[in-house]
């Protein structure tokens, strides 16, 4: 019972009359910060203790860390609050309640530190003041109508209004204050109350908590609160100028007119299925932005004659986006904005975004500015990655062990590009499934529109980024239907890796991985047919893995969760290695009937997933 499991417990404190130095607790070998506590029933485990040991002081059990924050909903019942167990007049205050992130993505400017707090409400902690004060909010305005706890109205009372305004006036004994702040967990408060929807109070009580522990992962809210405590960027006035992006926090700004009156009529019930290209420029070269926007499942309305702003984050360390023009979009849909000699970025990578005016949607790429003779690994999407064509409408199995081939490119310090003859009206599909399964960052082209030959597009493409951006292709991936192109760049057969069996036709054009990636990337670490880049020590490459900056609806619908891990081989290959499941396949491929917790950031919808040349 909960009872002798705190009596249990209890044991191992010490009589009251010894000190807590006796205690031999447990430490971690590093110091601790900031504690987060997530809906956890702390405040009802040490009230039990409380009661059943009388001798036990709560403010004793100091956490060993500078400051404790404890997130709870309202209307969760195995929450409950801590500062009326370190100082029983906190009982009468509200809990702090975090901002929304889509009104206050910079916070709201209200204090939490503790001696803010009892200096606003002075007045409750002095020793004549009456005790049944109930005081509506913490601050002036703090809490909107939407934030009010679920179930207890609040009560507005002519004392309360009176207290509140004199309390700021009103001081406290120097004294009394200092045996609150000695026993308090942190400088600042720690119970803090999220949003709580009103639609929660219609679900039973036993089904509210596995709900709130999976909102505690989802919550913008939390996330942005989290991140400005530990940045210690809390309320920050950010100038806005002419070059930097107001919307660079919150996408949330107020939307401007249509410029075309019908364009208000043709959108309507349409989803938006933007697009941006994937631009590789060389240095010295022009660096042209491209776009297309249209709205459909099969690009069934184009955005035509409305403005388009384009943003580059030409500083990615910071965050910030900056302005750089707007252009109006063509019949097509379309724009193309050619950057400025005197705006022209330098060697790196940049993320851009093109922001709609009239509906505040978006398209997002990259810009990558490489020096010439920059070293690069091509990788065909449908012939190397996957395993399986869709024909039911679920995404195709990756091959085991590509992943962590294409890692091994990429920590070798080469340019990842990926290559697919599918129409880019599936970029954000395809995008979304090269992120589920962890691929490596790296830049991504389609085809433009539908096309009869995909392979042509495909050899074109290649050849005018090694004849402009002057790169240099070391090695290629792809299928038996990719080696036409690959001969056209001149590549030797060494450089070409096809996934298959070996055929004698192409068997001295070709080295082909017969025997899985799991195997090549074991020959690849343990022999000279893959190397460190050589030169262009200026181009540092984003490392890591594709973020998911398509658009969310693709990714809301999965009920269930591909990851994928990397490992290194530990053993060199022997004369006839066998194959072997790599780590980076799926779990779900592994077993087809487990499916995992939807996690926000990498679901995504069941989509049709056709194999393409």
């Amino acid at each position: 019972s909960i009872h002798s499991n705190v009596l249990k417990d209890g044991a191992d404190f010490p009589p009251v009359n010894s000190s807590l130095s006796e205690v031999n607790l447990g430490r971690f070998e590093f110091e601790v910060s900031d504690f987060f506590l997530f809906g956890s029933p702390l405040g009802l485990v040490l009230a039990m203790r409380s009661t059943v040991l009388p001798g036990l002081d709560v403010c004793q059990v100091r956490p060993a860390c500078s400051q404790v924050y404890s997130f709870f909903h309202s209307a969760d019942p195995s929450a409950c609050r801590l500062e009326p167990l370190l100082e029983k007049r906190f009982h009468l205050l509200p809990p702090f309640s975090v901002p929304r992130y889509q009104r206050h993505p910079l916070g709201d400017g209200r204090s939490h530190q503790l001696g803010d707090a009892i200096h606003n409400h002075s007045a409750l902690f002095l020793e004549n003041s009456s005790l049944n004060i109930l005081f509506t909010q913490e601050s002036p305005g703090s809490l909107d109508a939407s934030d009010q706890p679920q179930g207890k109205p609040r009560k507005l009372s002519l004392a309360s209004t009176n207290s509140e305004n004199s309390g700021s006036t009103e001081s406290l004994p120097s004294a009394y204050l200092a045996n609150i702040t000695a026993k308090w967990w942190g400088t600042k408060r720690i119970d803090y109350a999220l949003y709580c929807p009103d639609v929660l109070t219609a679900f039973p009580t036993v089904a509210l908590p596995h709900l709130f522990h999976a909102s505690y992962w989802e919550s913008t809210d939390v996330v942005a609160f989290i991140l400005r405590q530990v940045m210690r960027y809390e309320n920050v006035n950010f100038k806005e100028n002419d070059n930097l992006d107001p919307a660079a926090l919150s996408l949330s700004n107020p939307r401007e007119k249509w410029l075309r009156k019908r364009t208000h009529v043709k959108l309507r019930n349409v989803t938006a299925n933007h697009r941006a290209n994937d631009v590789i420029a060389a240095e010295d070269g022009p660096q042209v932005l491209v776009g297309r926007f249209m709205y459909g499942p099969l690009d069934m309305v184009a955005l035509t004659g409305e403005k388009v702003d384009i943003f580059i984050m030409t500083e990615p360390s910071s965050g910030r986006w900056v302005y750089f023009d707007t252009e109006i979009s063509n019949s097509s849909g379309r724009i193309s904005y050619n950057i400025p000699k005197q705006k022209r970025l330098r060697v790196g990578v940049y993320p851009i975004k093109m922001v709609v005016r009239g509906d505040q949607s978006s398209a997002a790429s990259y810009l990558t500015v490489l020096p010439r003779g920059m070293e690069c690994v091509v990788f065909s999407i449908d012939g190397s990655f996957a395993a399986s064509v869709s024909i039911m409408g679920s995404d195709p199995k990756v091959r085991a062990g590509a992943v962590d081939v294409v890692r091994h490119w990429q920590d070798l310090g080469y340019l990842i590009i990926y290559i697919t003859g599918r129409p880019d009206m599936q970029k954000q599909r395809v995008v979304s499934w090269l992120s589920q399964h962890n691929f490596p960052q790296g830049m991504i082209f389609f085809s433009d529109g539908l096309v009869h030959d995909p392979l042509r597009q495909k050899t074109i493409f290649l050849r005018n980024l090694v004849q402009e951006c002057h790169i240099k292709i070391c090695a290629a991936y792809g299928s038996m239907k990719d080696i036409s192109v690959y001969n056209v760049l001149a590549l030797s057969p060494s450089q070409i890796y096809i996934v298959g069996r070996s055929t004698k036709k192409y068997q001295a054009q070709c080295q082909f991985l017969s025997e899985g990636y799991a195997a090549h990337l074991a020959s690849l670490e343990f022999s000279l047919h893959s190397r460190p880049k050589k030169n262009n020590s200026r181009m540092i490459l984003r490392k890591g893995s594709f973020g998911l900056h398509s658009q969310p609806e693709f990714l809301r619908k999965r009920n269930h969760l591909r990851r994928t891990m990397s490992v290194q081989q530990p053993d060199p290959p022997s004369s006839n290695p066998k194959p072997e499941r790599a780590q980076s396949q799926p779990e779900s491929d592994k077993d087809h009937d487990r499916h995992l917790p939807s996690i926000a950031w990498v679901r995504g919808g069941v989509h049709k997933f056709e194999s393409a040349p």
